[in-house]
């Protein structure tokens, strides 16, 4: 899929429209998935993997209630907040937000079908590549 970048009153009308599959506001910014686009893909015989926070899985999930979901962890908000830190690119106001975004998000990896705990890169994306050959039913012989 292909991002398409949006001016924000371009985006809303849109989304007033109903052309998002799924749509939301993050740290500030809107993002969303064109339902078009994921039909395109649909068309073409492939299918789609998205890659969209808490709102976003949750709107998904009520309009394709056949679609499955993975939840993708840190090993503790700890971690999380030592990563973050790390990156250099998030002031100490902008840290503290996320990670209270983070402690909701958290909470709710239960209604997800499956949870990759990324500890390791390499670890998590060998389950991440796991999970989805066995909830897209590849793995079935």
């Amino acid at each position: 899929m292909e991002y398409h970048f949006l001016a924000r009153d371009e985006f809303e009308r849109r989304v007033a429209d109903g052309e998002f599959l799924e749509h939301a506001e993050y740290a500030g910014n809107l993002y969303g998935t064109l339902t078009a686009e994921v039909e395109r893909i649909f068309a073409d015989g492939a299918s789609a993997v998205l890659e969209i926070e808490l709102v976003g899985a949750r709107a998904v999930a009520r309009r394709a209630p056949d679609s499955r979901s993975i939840f993708i962890a840190p090993p503790s908000t700890a971690e999380l907040e030592r990563r973050l830190r790390d990156r250099g690119t998030n002031d100490d106001a902008d840290i503290v937000r996320r990670l209270k975004t983070a402690d909701g998000e958290l909470a709710a990896r239960d209604e997800f079908d499956r949870v990759v705990v990324n500890t390791q890169v390499a670890t998590a994306c060998s389950e991440l590549v796991d999970a989805v050959i066995v909830l897209c039913g590849a793995g079935d012989g």
